[in-house]
């Protein structure tokens, strides 16, 4: 038995863990379309598949809108199975156009469904429109707020915590992805143990980026973004208070996360390689760069862009983690079934099927009791050299620390980003830096 279950923990860290994660605006290459069985009720086009999943003389027939490859219609099976009087209208679109399409039917008052994933980078969109949910605590999410992780929870949650959105799904928890080969060129044992060990701050991150740049001429990682991001995900505050107030001009931290990047650059260790260009994707295979700083569901891109095992290994990121992607189930007020809704969905969030999921898609857990199963610790991937990766990944998601985002987090954040895509390409660091600030007053003054 032991040995089936490393036999299908392989398998599944094998897919591209795509699934039901992503990043923001970013295009992640998910699969728009669910992999379900055949059957006579599932209707295809260009860009939604549309399966209906149960008896068509069901009492209760619930529309949930999702995205990305989940898996989630085998698990439906197994629900509607076992209360016959549901059946479940499962509709897949494009990530992007699911979120468009859910923001012009909140807007019209109709045309929602009874259940829609909302993205972990989506979900501030929606955060001003309390109106337009059902607030889960009315529907008894008290009652498993403590099956997930804290910080997981409250991405979903109104700044003074009354109001609960959606019911977390997959986490993308980050690590630090290094190639073995550029860790021991340079004079470094490249056990996850020993790298471990050699960086366990953002101080000796830098230092070993200039080792390792003289040594090889290698980059540390591609991008400076992804260096920025995975300092700002280690604070507790970033651009506002749970009160929505701005804070991003007295945040320190943010300014010396910025000031960390652009000193990267002047040294000309980091790279400032667009995400999924033939260049990035070429980058993983080619040793351009020692380390990508990156989420659970991105192995499978840099498993798919460098096949050989044992190049790659991982280990815990210096100071802490971050999260990039994840999703959340939420139920538009407009609907009647919110009672039966919320059944299905604090089924299908439940450990026992956030672990199936993992099985079956990589989708990774936001349900800390999945990391305790025996045949979760016992994971071993050979293409990262028979490290137990799952282990890490739950280091990491435990290790994040809650931090308010709010409904201008992301367009914040994008400003933030052009200022250093302008320091990349020679732009002054401090006149970006204070061209950023205009450009985020105005954003602000705009919402």
């Amino acid at each position: 038995m032991k040995n089936f279950w490393k036999l299908v923990l392989t398998a599944l860290f094998a897919i591209s863990l795509l699934a039901a994660c992503g990043g923001g605006d970013t295009d992640n290459g998910a699969d728009s379309t669910v992999d379900g069985d055949d059957n006579d009720a599932e209707e295809t086009t260009d860009d939604v598949t549309e399966e209906q999943i149960g008896s068509e003389d069901a009492e209760v027939e619930l529309v949930f809108w999702e995205f990305g490859n989940t898996g989630y219609d085998v698990l439906i099976e197994e629900y509607v199975e076992e209360n016959p009087h549901v059946s479940i209208n499962l509709i897949n679109q494009d990530q992007n156009d699911l979120h468009d399409n859910l923001f012009t039917s909140l807007s019209a008052g109709s045309g929602a469904p009874d259940i829609t994933m909302v993205e972990d980078a989506q979900i501030g969109r929606f955060l001003t429109a309390e109106d337009r949910f059902h607030n889960l605590y009315d529907l008894g999410a008290a009652d498993v707020e403590g099956e997930f992780l804290d910080w997981v929870w409250q991405d979903a949650q109104s700044g003074d915590g009354s109001f609960q959105f959606g019911l977390p799904t997959d986490i993308g928890p980050t690590v630090m992805f290094y190639r073995t080969d550029v860790l021991e060129e340079a004079g470094f044992d490249s056990s996850p143990e020993a790298v471990s060990e050699l960086i366990q701050t953002w101080d000796d991150f830098y230092q070993v980026a200039l080792d390792i740049n003289e040594a090889t001429g290698a980059l540390i990682t591609d991008s400076g973004e992804l260096v920025y991001n995975a300092r700002r995900d280690q604070l507790t505050e970033t651009y506002f208070t749970p009160e929505d107030e701005f804070i991003l001009e007295e945040n320190s931290g943010i300014k010396e996360s910025y000031d960390y990047v652009v000193d990267l650059y002047d040294e000309g260790v980091v790279g400032d390689i667009p995400l999924w260009t033939p260049e990035w994707f070429a980058g993983m295979d080619d040793a351009s760069y020692a380390a990508f700083l990156g989420p659970a569901w991105i192995q499978g891109v840099i498993k798919d862009n460098s096949p050989e095992e044992g190049v790659w290994s991982m280990t815990t990121l210096p100071e802490g983690a971050g999260n990039w992607g994840g999703s959340f189930l939420t139920l538009p007020s407009e609907n009647e079934n919110q009672e039966e809704a919320y059944k299905f969905i604090s089924w299908l969030t439940a450990p026992e099927q956030q672990f199936k999921a993992f099985q079956g898609y990589g989708l990774f857990p936001s349900a800390p009791s999945v990391y305790e199963m025996a045949e979760f610790q016992e994971y071993e991937d050979p293409y990262f050299g028979g490290i137990n990766t799952a282990e890490i990944f739950a280091e990491a998601a435990e290790s994040v620390v809650p931090s308010y985002k709010g409904a201008s987090f992301y367009p914040v954040d994008d400003e933030i980003k052009e200022a250093i895509d302008n320091v990349a390409a020679g732009g002054d660091p401090e006149e970006e830096w204070e061209a950023m600030l205009d450009r985020v007053h105005s954003v602000l003054e705009r919402q």
